[in-house]
């Protein structure tokens, strides 16, 4: 059995997994989530609506469904994803992944294997990393669209349609749309099944009765060009819908394209299903005034059986419900700050898309179930951005379906940590359900994505205790610990340990081969360590002694005049980034103010071995002297992270809502990713996806959504709320004056 298919079969039990509700009183929790349901009149083109339950993703246009999927922005494709839908191009060659390593010289080692591009040409050059790096993506499985058909018979234009309006009820994660087309009203109510990968559509109207309303279910290929929408609607030849069974008010088909396999059930009792074209569907109750229709998704042997369409639909709101009602809750309502509601918006709507993006049981893309970005693979690396939030927020077990694709990997992760010659697990940077890490120019080299299981692992232990988790996970802690302690160097000159080179820093402007001790990488790896031992302890096992030797001889994040530096190999990066050739809005070569301050990091992710006062002082220079106009979402709530552990909570806040194109909360509860067009790094594959947006002159709007930035919120605001191992007082990280701070269920932080 796949990892995508164990995956399916944990969302069927989806509802099973979810804690138990909260107790009675405290927060009125319904009052709470339902003060901020979404409601729109227009079309927003950069924020249709999602609908999901953590395994599939439907994206919804203003009539409900994916009907005029031309009135949204390129980078907010009308989807329907699941977290088990991926798809291959044809390898006739039989590329894999060795055919895309090159030797390597790291000092000490001699030369090792890594999958590096030196330059994004050399996918041209070399077919085999084109197609390792493409392979496998994400893929649209159909879309659900209402077939409006006017009084002349031709088919409607979206300005035929008037007083359109449309309310996401959060609390029941219902969407009733409303519109008027020729004279007559039409009410939409969509939702997605609990526990199984269903869209459910009821569509009231007296043009249901007539003939001219119905639901269209299509089926594309998938595009060459995968992101980030990966649909392909103009080859109709390049993929098959295999007719299996055609009853009253039932359709079932197969799908292929290449080598992947799915199937889909279309269900509508007492509706007449029929062919409307090539790779379509159309779902017709003709004398009828509404249409209650399920469209069925999945990859098991046989086609999915439907279900009482009141059932599922009773069932899915109860799902929601009970999700609001469990784990934990932050009211700010009768704080006199200006900017409280806003925050309680941003937290309640990131819960919801994190429900839908961030619990599936393989890790989340940066783009969730919405759209591809990086051919919709995973990056480890941000994998605690997207996911430790649910063990802080009193959901560890939606932080366990992912969690466990790190247990089926594994003997993977050993694979590649063999290769290199060490003990434990490596794990890849940005890859796919497989665990095969994608060429890049520099993904090969990043680190920080090595200690993060450890560290989602102690925060579950910490949200649940018990030998369950030890045993479940200790293992996982374990191996990753080994590499911790096996990859750095002993630096005999030094007496130290040392991480790099090669490495590429949480900042990723640093060259690979020359960079070492990067400031956040060298006190996550020793933090990793020392969580590792205890987790020994817990198991009753002996302390690791090569592990306490490597604790005690890993070097210190680096410092010069005064201020924490992001590498070590960069003893004049301040001094350059005061000087007058490197304002903040100048981009010389030598110039490295801009990215992630990821120095930070050491006292924000976790409580590292630092100086509070030079690490103040270090807030204060970025403050200053940063570009921050290429801060990425998840930097703000991270860095508000470390202004709270230095008992700034004014500060704290302040940084939630710096007002930057990349901390821009749409009226869904996303944040765009946004490049400058002149940054360097938006080069090769990343260019192509990047288009003018509304962000101001100077800039290109990638995606629509970075779900980095809102699982990083819902962890910087459990954290001010919740407090973290040595806080004083209740809700540490808000300012006592305009705050009022009701929390229920938080766990506090390392």
């Amino acid at each position: 059995m796949t990892i995508a298919r164990r995956g399916l079969l944990a969302a069927a039990a989806a509802l099973a997994l979810l804690p138990q509700p909260a107790a009675a009183g405290g927060i009125d929790r319904r009052a709470l989530v339902t003060r901020h349901n979404i409601a729109l009149n227009a079309v927003d083109p950069h924020a249709p609506l999602m609908l999901g339950n953590g395994s599939l993703g439907f994206t919804a246009d203003i009539t409900g469904l994916q009907t005029f999927p031309g009135q949204y922005s390129p980078a907010a494709p009308l989807l329907t994803m699941a977290q088990w839908a991926w798809h291959s191009f044809p390898n006739p060659n039989g590329y894999t992944e060795a055919d895309g390593l090159v030797m390597v010289p790291v000092p000490g080692r001699g030369d090792q294997p890594y999958p590096w591009i030196r330059d994004w040409a050399e996918l041209d050059s070399r077919p085999a990393l084109k197609w390792l790096r493409e392979n496998p993506h994400r893929f649209n499985l159909g879309r659900v669209a209402l077939a409006l058909t006017r009084a002349d018979g031709k088919p409607a234009a979206f300005a035929d349609l008037t007083g359109t309006s449309q309310t996401l009820d959060l609390w029941t994660g219902t969407l009733t749309s409303r519109f008027t087309f020729d004279g007559q009203p039409v009410t939409v109510v969509t939702r997605v099944a609990a526990g199984r990968d269903a869209v459910l559509v009821s569509v009231e109207s007296p043009l249901v009765a007539s003939g001219r309303l119905g639901v269209d279910v299509a089926f594309p290929g998938v595009s060459p060009s995968i992101n980030p929408d990966p649909s392909d609607w103009n080859s109709p030849d390049g993929h098959s819908t295999l007719l299996l069974k055609r009853t009253a008010g039932l359709v079932q088909v197969q799908r292929n394209i290449d080598d992947t396999l799915y199937y889909t059930t279309i269900a509508a009792a007492g509706a007449e299903i029929g062919p409307a074209g090539a790779h379509r569907y159309r779902v017709t109750a003709k004398g009828s005034p509404r249409l209650q229709a399920q469209v069925v998704f999945g990859q098991a042997d046989a086609p999915p059986a439907p279900a009482a369409f009141a059932k599922q639909a009773v069932a899915a709101e109860a799902h929601w419900r009970r999700f609001w009602k469990s784990g934990g809750a932050i009211d700010f309502s009768g704080s006199t700050d200006p900017r409280a509601k806003e925050l309680e918006r941003r937290v309640v709507l990131s819960q919801y898309l994190a429900a839908i993006n961030q619990s599936g049981a393989v890790p989340p893309q940066e783009e969730g179930l919405f759209s591809n970005s990086w051919n919709g693979k995973f990056h480890l690396e941000v994998q605690p951005l997207h996911l430790a939030q649910w063990a802080a927020w009193g959901r560890p077990e939606l932080l366990e379906r992912p969690l466990r694709w790190y247990l089926d990997t594994l003997p993977r992760a050993r694979e590649v940590a063999a290769r290199h010659g060490i003990d434990g697990a490596w794990w890849t940077k940005m890859s796919g359900p497989e665990g095969w890490n994608s060429p890049s120019t520099i993904n090969p080299f990043i680190m920080w994505q090595q200690p993060a299981p450890i560290y989602m692992a102690e925060l579950l232990w910490r949200a649940r205790g018990g030998k369950a988790v030890l045993d479940r996970y200790g293992e996982l802690v374990e191996e990753t610990a080994k590499l911790l302690a096996a990859w750095p160097r002993w630096d005999a000159a030094g007496k130290r340990y040392v991480l790099g080179p090669p490495i590429v820093p949480v900042q990723e402007n640093h060259p690979p081969l020359t960079t070492v001790n990067p400031a956040y990488e060298v006190e996550f790896f020793r933090w990793g360590l020392i969580a590792a031992q205890r987790w020994r302890e817990r198991r009753g096992l002996p302390r690791n002694a090569e592990w306490d030797k490597v604790i005690a001889g890993l070097a210190t994040p680096a410092v010069a005049d005064g201020l924490y530096l992001p590498v070590e190999s960069e003893p004049d990066f301040w001094k350059v980034t005061r000087s007058p050739e490197c304002s903040r809005h100048a981009h010389p070569p030598r110039c490295l103010n801009r990215d992630h301050p990821s120095m930070l990091m050491a006292w924000g992710m976790i409580p590292g071995r630092i100086d509070r006062e030079t690490m103040r002082a270090t807030l204060r220079a970025v403050e200053s002297d940063w570009d921050l106009r290429q801060t990425w979402g998840w930097d703000f709530p991270v860095i508000a992270m470390t202004a709270a552990r230095l008992d700034e909570p004014g500060n704290a806040v302040d940084w939630l809502f710096r007002d930057l194109p990349n901390n821009r909360w749409g009226v869904s509860g996303m944040t765009p990713r946004v490049h400058l067009a002149e940054e360097t790094q938006l080069v090769g594959p990343a260019a192509a996806n990047a288009a003018p947006g509304p962000d101001g002159p100077g800039y290109r709007r990638a995606a629509e959504t970075y779900f980095p930035s809102n699982g990083s919120l819902l962890l910087a605001v459990a954290m001010m709320a919740g407090g973290w191992d040595g806080s004083q007082g209740p809700a540490p990280g808000f300012p006592k004056q305009g705050w009022k701070v009701r929390v229920e269920g938080i766990k506090p932080l390392p």
